[in-house]
């Protein structure tokens, strides 16, 4: 009998795991999609700079200021009802969000789908922890729950490619509705409950302090990054900072805390998530010019911008998967600086070019950064996981989570609003503007490239010739500090993981 049970239990964990994939590409296809959506929002609503940064900025940064609390709340109403409570409220707001009059409107849902969205990544991340026990199991289980953020980015620029060449940008949204449905059906099959058996109560001032931890922070530092120095910016960080303080404070007088601060204390565990939050903001920092430089600057339409990046996700799986039995081999404290010293050098090479790259060098240098980036994050999400009991693991996949939505906030923030200053700062607009083109010209690539079509042929000329030469400018500066943050990435494996295997 026990011959018989096993194959079937082991069946059901690998399909149990399938199913927990639908969320990951979901959030995956997201994200990916709206960076080339940016365009057609930019032209559609006509924001400002400002908005389109935070109508991005928006969903991670509720993901990161509520993903720490929803992994608490699933470790304690069970995380199998809060994944299938946030896959609905996901699909219902995704639906609104491709219907937004108003870039205001956007920004709202956005928020919304963040609030629910952090529900879903905690849990799907824990589940895996309860469902494979096995080391060698679970670390091929997270492998393949890794690369799911990479499939589904290759599937989003192709996917959302085609909907933005035939259908409005709010079709993007709707790709959540046919994930989520099947998602809804078979998870309470296939997917057993889990939760922490001695689980405590809900701490509302926790929650509340993770979040005036988050906003004031990323406010300060976009404020600092758009208009330089100033008083607002230095105390929404300084509020942010406080706000962290009494949140640590409250952790450690908490009998039963919502974040275990002790977690922190091993060099694998922070380390990990400290690898993680450097290569995240990197890759989405790298993302926002690149998705914008194929599209607005080599003229490529959304889908064939989609399939120059397709290689190097699809790299980024492999090697996400081609790392587990290499992983069983040699150290993490030397396998994850060797990865991502590869990845450093695909963003080096797309930053000594000042930006003025072609779509074939983003493909060859998107493949390198996709290499070391897959191979490295397979390894430390699973040392994240293997340092925690199973009744903690909503809490651990929280922090692990949150310093992917962290690093996806500080990614726009800082390279975004680094670029977008560059950018203002050295575009030159022709004479013969009225002054809301001045405006629209002068905020965004994007804006430029919508002023440019209703200009006379040979003044639309002049004005993209210039913007699409001061966003170049930028793009270089931002590759620049990539590849000094994947280099960061890569010093913290190596001195933070030496005690780990």
């Amino acid at each position: 009998m026990p011959t018989a049970v096993q194959p079937a239990r082991s069946r059901r964990q690998w399909v149990a795991l399938a199913v927990l994939m639908l969320p990951v590409l979901l959030v995956s296809i997201d994200n990916t999609v709206l960076n080339f959506a940016l365009p057609a929002i930019s032209e559609a609503l006509q924001p400002t700079g400002t908005q389109l940064l935070w109508m991005i900025d928006i969903y991670p940064l509720m993901l990161a200021g509520l993903l720490v609390a929803m992994g608490s709340l699933g470790d304690r109403i069970g995380r199998r009802k809060l994944l299938l409570i946030g896959s609905a409220g996901f699909g219902i707001v995704s639906v609104l969000a491709a219907f937004a009059p108003s870039i205001e409107y956007l920004i709202a849902a956005r928020a919304l789908l963040g609030f629910f969205g952090a529900m879903l990544m905690p849990s799907t991340l824990s589940l895996l922890r309860s469902v494979f026990t096995d080391r060698e199991q679970r670390r091929l289980a997270v492998a393949v729950w890794a690369s799911g953020f990479a499939a589904g980015s290759a599937l989003g620029p192709i996917v959302g490619g085609f909907l933005l060449e035939h259908f409005t940008w709010g079709s993007v949204f709707l790709i959540a509705v046919p994930l989520l449905l099947p998602l809804l059906i078979m998870v309470p099959l296939l997917v057993p409950e889990s939760r922490d058996p001695n689980p405590g109560k809900i701490d509302v001032a926790s929650i509340l302090l993770s979040l005036f931890t988050m906003l004031p922070i990323v406010l300060g530092i976009k404020r600092v990054a758009e208009g330089g120095f100033d008083l607002f910016g230095a105390i929404a960080v300084l509020v942010g900072l406080a706000a962290g303080v009494l949140f640590v404070r409250r952790q450690k007088r908490l009998e039963t805390p919502m974040l275990d601060l002790e977690l922190f204390r091993r060099g694998a565990f922070s380390g990990a998530v400290l690898i993680n939050l450097f290569s995240v903001i990197a890759l989405v920092g790298g993302l926002f010019f690149v998705s914008q430089h194929l599209q607005l600057v080599l003229g490529l339409s959304p889908m064939n911008a989609g399939l120059i990046l397709v290689p190097g996700l699809v790299v980024m799986i492999i090697a996400g998967l081609a790392v587990v039995p290499i992983a069983k081999r040699v150290r993490p404290s030397r396998l994850i600086p060797a990865a991502l010293l590869i990845s450093v050098g695909g963003y080096a090479a797309i930053a000594v070019t000042g930006g003025e790259i072609s779509a074939l060098g983003i493909a060859v240098t998107f493949t390198a950064l996709g290499l070391g980036i897959g191979a490295a994050e397979t390894v430390s999400n699973e040392l994240i996981l293997s340092n925690v009991s199973a009744d903690k693991a909503g809490a651990a996949s929280a922090v692990s989570e949150t310093a992917y939505e962290l690093g996806a906030v500080l990614g726009t923030a800082i390279l975004g609003t680094i670029l977008t200053a560059s950018y203002r700062a050295a575009v030159e607009l022709p004479q013969g503007l009225s002054a809301a083109q001045q405006a629209a010209a002068g905020e965004t690539l994007g804006g430029a490239v919508a002023v440019a079509g209703e200009l006379p042929t040979d003044l639309g000329a002049v004005l993209l010739d210039s913007a699409r030469a001061a966003f170049d400018s930028g793009a270089g500066m931002a590759a620049w500090i990539g590849a000094g943050l994947v280099l960061a990435a890569a010093v913290i494996g190596l001195t933070t993981l030496r005690k780990a295997s």
